[in-house]
């Protein structure tokens, strides 16, 4: 019995050291590597009613597997979208909207079959969905844009579509008698 425990406790760290120092499988790993198209211009001023803003850091990114050119990750357009209402009587509940991509014929260019319509979600702003007059909101784009359009001369403009309720903005003032104590 002993001769075993022995032989156990000689084997053991053998053992231990043969798998714990074994070099790691070589396995091919392919490296994935964004591929940044550059939007000109990268900023531009947007304007639909009470609602003013600025669209902002634009760019196309899709993830390509090096070496083999496969994309992992079809394109997508990334930025910022900065909105104002510039009403002065009005509240705007920013509702949501929608992207569509331009051709020089004025035509919309279609996305792949697989993919979901380009479409902008709003976040809750404090406890309500809404801009009061003079107030602004940041909203982070990130949506899916069409293999089409990364052609050479196939995209001339980007249409953003916004849906908002306006509804009217009032402040009143309310004054009442009061005592204090029996005075």
């Amino acid at each position: 019995m002993w001769t075993r425990i022995g032989l156990i406790a000689v084997l053991a760290p053998i053992a231990a050291a043969n798998f714990g120092c074994a070099p790691p499988a070589t396995g091919t790993t392919m490296q994935i590597e964004d591929k940044v198209y550059t939007v000109t211009p990268a900023s531009v001023t947007v304007k639909a009613g009470i609602v003013t803003g600025e669209v902002t850091e634009m760019k196309v990114t899709e993830r390509i597997e090096k070496g083999s050119g496969r994309v992992e990750s079809p394109a997508k357009l990334t930025g910022s979208l900065k909105l104002k209402n510039t009403s002065t009587d009005q509240t705007v509940r920013l509702v949501g909207g929608k992207i569509q991509y331009i051709d020089p014929q004025g035509q919309p260019i279609k996305l792949e079959e697989s993919r979901t319509e380009p479409t902008i979600r709003f976040a809750t702003y404090g406890s309500a969905e809404r801009l009061d007059p003079g107030q602004d909101a940041t909203q982070v784009l990130d949506v899916a844009f069409p293999v089409e359009a990364l052609k050479a001369k196939k995209l001339k403009e980007i249409r953003l579509e916004l849906v908002y309720l306006p509804s009217p903005y009032r402040e009143e003032k309310v004054n009442f008698t009061v005592s204090i104590g029996g005075q």
